[in-house]
């Protein structure tokens, strides 16, 4: 085997070990040093030129790209999402033919158009459905996608809640969380110009939260005076019995 692609696979096994271990100020550090020695290698994007080892480099940096997706999920950073998966898109349609399907491509792109639709690009989100074949629209990765947008487009917001509860990947939660959190600010903009009063029963059924204490909690996050929505006396009171338990 060629030695730089050997140093880089060395390399990679590394990267591995660290994000098994959860150390991912360690992988951000190897996934940097990994990204400047793929750009050694002519066979990747854009010059793909056919090198004797062309296919385990780009079968190699592929799978590099797909942990650098999902390593800026587990660090929650979404500028470095965007760029790595622009990086890895073109594996998935330039590259297409040269290599095996990778198993991690539905996830990806579903986890992609989750983001685009967390942060309300709904055009860009479109777009990416329309390059989509067939049979990848079948996939419950992309589905579940599908039917969060048109869910959130119908402000059925209850579904798009309880779909946090069946997500097909276990990467999706973090992004789950935002857009339930973006359907909840939008849920308690609506009450407060609904409601001049709601009990914390009622608060907690609309807003669709497991516990008091979780709505409590939700409460003091948000910006908006509590006393435009509950009652404070109510409010603080729940508060105080919940606290003193502990």
């Amino acid at each position: 085997m060629d030695p730089k692609l050997t140093e880089v696979a060395q390399l990679f096994e590394r990267f591995k070990a660290a994000f098994v271990r959860n150390d991912f100020d360690t992988c951000s550090n190897f996934l940097s040093q990994l990204k400047v020695k793929l750009t050694e290698f002519r066979s990747l994007p854009p010059l793909f030129e056919d090198t004797p080892n062309a296919i385990r480099e780009l079968t190699l940096a592929r799978d590099i790209y797909e942990h650098a997706v999902v390593l800026s999920v587990k660090i929650e950073d979404q500028d470095a999402f965007e760029r790595d998966f622009f990086q890895l898109k073109s594996y998935y349609t330039d590259a297409r033919d040269r290599l095996p399907p990778s198993p991690q491509e539905y996830p990806i792109l579903g986890l992609n158009l989750l983001r685009l639709l967390v942060q309300n690009r709904i055009a860009e989100f479109h777009t990416e459905l329309e390059l989509l074949s067939s049979a990848a629209l079948e996939n419950p990765c992309i589905k579940h996608a599908v039917e969060l947008e048109q869910s959130f487009m119908e402000g059925a917001y209850n579904r798009v809640l309880s779909a946090r509860q069946t997500v097909p990947h276990e990467t999706y939660v973090y992004f789950m969380d935002l857009l339930a959190k973006t359907v909840r600010d939008e849920i308690a903009g609506c009450s407060e110009k609904a409601y001049d009063y709601l009990s914390i029963k009622d608060a907690r059924q609309m807003l669709l939260f497991p516990s008091d204490r979780d709505l409590l909690a939700y409460v003091e996050e948000v910006t908006f005076t509590v006393t435009c929505i509950f009652s404070f006396f109510h409010i603080e009171s729940k508060l105080t019995v919940l606290l003193q338990r502990d």
